[in-house]
């Protein structure tokens, strides 16, 4: 998604990103306001598989890309 706000914004369009949102609540989405051109979804950088289990196959305690470390 980051690729797509930055082409967006050199072509001189104004690009909001909400990482990781509260999905279970409309409150995140609502700050940007009603879009202009799109609202667009990515599954993000990383594989929620890949995020969730170690090579050896056993469940993560961390979660490196979450605020506060918290799987």
């Amino acid at each position: 998604m980051a690729i797509i706000g930055r082409l967006l914004e050199s072509q001189g369009f104004r690009v909001g990103i909400i990482a990781q949102p509260n999905w279970q609540s409309k409150d995140d989405f609502m700050k940007l306001g009603e879009p202009n051109l799109f609202f667009g979804v990515a599954a993000g950088n990383m594989d929620s598989m890949i995020n969730r289990y170690t090579a050896d196959k056993k469940i993560r305690s961390d979660d490196a890309y979450t605020p506060g470390g918290m799987a």
